[in-house]
């Protein structure tokens, strides 16, 4: 039998798919690491940590195979965007990895995307101007942290110091360096002007490679870990957001991908780049004929597990001997839709699309004496879903009306949030039963790199069953009354959220 693994590097863990030749999942692996966080927006990973974990899981997977009698066809991974990470001239690590989460950036991000720079460079890179960019946050590096940056001969992500450690080699894939504000997304190359505003020579960045690219020949080190010939091909694949498109089968411009994981994003897919003009959405490469249009959303699934952590009663739990969420998801389908008039803005971690704040902050509006608990808690998950409803709209003004919705992430296993979002987008979701998107995307890279198959289209084979959602007219009619109240009030409390966030962070020292 011949086998694929597919890998996905995320924010707090890193998963591997054991997949067959055909694309049917075998087996799963996870590795968790921490996520250092403090209030001055930091937000960083511990580099071996990662890199341990990576090899863990594809030791894990690669323990699954009889290499005398089978064959690991290729590895191949699938990434989160947006991380640096200082590296000396032995390519070592000088700093954590500077995660997407990061905001400390915040201010050198306003001043950019005030000036005429910014705006020349979201049409040339189609990334936003924002403090969770490598562009912005290698801007405040040199402001912030001179002596580290002086000593850095090169500037990584993730990936390419995986990659590095691995076999040798400095590369990034094109999807990724297209989410840093440094890539030209005409030329394909890096641009003049970020390396100016950065002050980083391209000698030290990665080479951009195709995301089909493969590299084989592992140090000893790394073979050694992972347990796998040193021949095995490993495939660079793309970041996150991209694969989980194409591992749904989303592909084409009328099909739009949303994903809440622990945050959430709205993504279509289309064949030439598409840039905003009013600045909301990014434009990513997939791979060199692909462009992958949306907005990212740090609020997701972390937002309702703070609500749940909350808001739900540990007596309950106990007393109905349940998990918290289960309980919490029983407890929001018997609350009517829009929440008895209780409308939650889910900020509480600053937001991306389509605010591009990082002083967002959450808030009820509403709040009346007669709410309880359970209208806080249907109301928070309301507003995760109202919130992607603002971006999924900027998404159909840019690409046009779209035949359906495909959704996955860790909030596609309760069946109230599903109808939820169906009802509030007032469009029909399919729902895979597949979960790991992003694993079955990258090895779908895999197998055209391998020239198993001539068209990533082949990935709508693989996505297998699905489950549909159509809106219910009820609910519907509810939400497009709350809707743009949950706008106008979120653009009511923009002027504030800078002064907000500025009293917290006094309030901390």
């Amino acid at each position: 039998m011949n086998y694929f693994i597919g890998v996905d590097v995320g924010t707090t863990s890193t998963k591997a798919v054991l997949y067959d030749e055909h694309a049917r999942v075998l087996d799963h692996f996870n590795e968790s690491y921490s996520l250092y966080r403090d209030s001055s927006g930091m937000a960083e990973q511990d580099p071996e940590a990662i890199l341990n974990a990576v090899e863990k899981v594809i030791h894990d997977a690669g323990a699954k195979i009889d290499f005398v009698n089978d064959k690991l066809l290729a590895v191949s991974f699938s990434s989160a965007n947006q991380s640096v990470i200082l590296l000396d001239q032995h390519f070592r690590p000088l700093s954590r990895v500077i995660t997407w989460a990061d905001t400390r950036a915040q201010a050198v991000a306003n001043h950019l995307k005030r000036s005429p720079e910014g705006q020349q460079l979201y049409i040339k890179t189609g990334t936003p101007i924002h403090p969770m960019s490598p562009l912005t946050k290698i801007m405040w590096l040199n402001q912030a942290q001179p002596e580290k940056v002086a000593n850095t001969a090169y500037f990584g992500d993730i990936k390419s110091y995986l990659f590095y450690q691995f076999f040798g080699s400095f590369k990034v894939d094109v999807s990724i360096a297209s989410c840093t504000g440094m890539m030209n997304i005409n030329t394909m190359s890096w641009d003049e002007q970020a390396l100016a505003l950065t002050k980083v020579k391209e000698s030290q960045l990665p080479a951009i490679v195709n995301g089909t690219t493969q590299v084989s020949g592992l140090t000893d080190k790394a073979q050694e870990k992972m347990g796998i010939p040193s021949d095995t091909p490993f495939v660079y694949g793309a970041f996150d957001g991209a694969l989980s498109n194409l591992g749904v089968g989303a592909i084409r411009k009328d099909t739009v991908a949303i994903t809440i994981g622990t945050s959430a994003g709205v993504r279509v897919v289309t064949n030439h780049p598409v840039i905003d003009p009013q600045q909301r959405l990014f434009c990513y490469a997939v791979d060199n004929d692909l462009w992958v249009v949306g907005g990212p959303l740090n609020n997701g699934g972390d937002v309702y597990q703070w609500a749940v952590e909350h808001l739900v009663d540990a007596n309950a739990v106990k007393n109905e001997n349940v998990d918290p969420y289960t309980l919490a998801n029983h407890v929001i389908e018997g609350v009517p839709a829009g929440a008895h008039g209780l409308i939650f803005h889910p900020f509480l971690g600053g937001e991306r699309a389509p605010l591009w704040n990082a002083n967002a902050r959450g808030s009820f509006f509403g709040l009346s004496q007669l709410h309880t608990r359970a209208d806080m808690l249907r109301s928070v998950m309301e507003g995760i879903c109202m919130n992607i409803a603002t971006v999924f709209q900027a998404v159909r003004d840019l690409v046009g009306e779209p035949a359906s919705v495909t959704a996955t992430g860790g909030f596609a296993r309760a069946e109230v949030w599903r109808q939820m979002l169906a009802d509030v987008l007032n469009c029909p979701v399919n729902i895979p039963n597949s979960f790991e998107s992003g694993c079955l995307g990258a090895i779908t890279m895999a197998m055209k790199s391998l020239g198993i198959v001539n068209s990533l289209n082949v990935v709508q084979n693989f996505v297998g069953d699905i489950s549909s959602y159509q809106p219910q007219e009820s609910a519907v009619h509810v939400y497009q009354q709350y809707l743009p109240l949950f706008q106008q009030v979120e653009g009511l409390l923009t002027p504030a959220y800078s002064t907000i966030a500025e009293l917290q962070q006094e309030s901390t020292h």
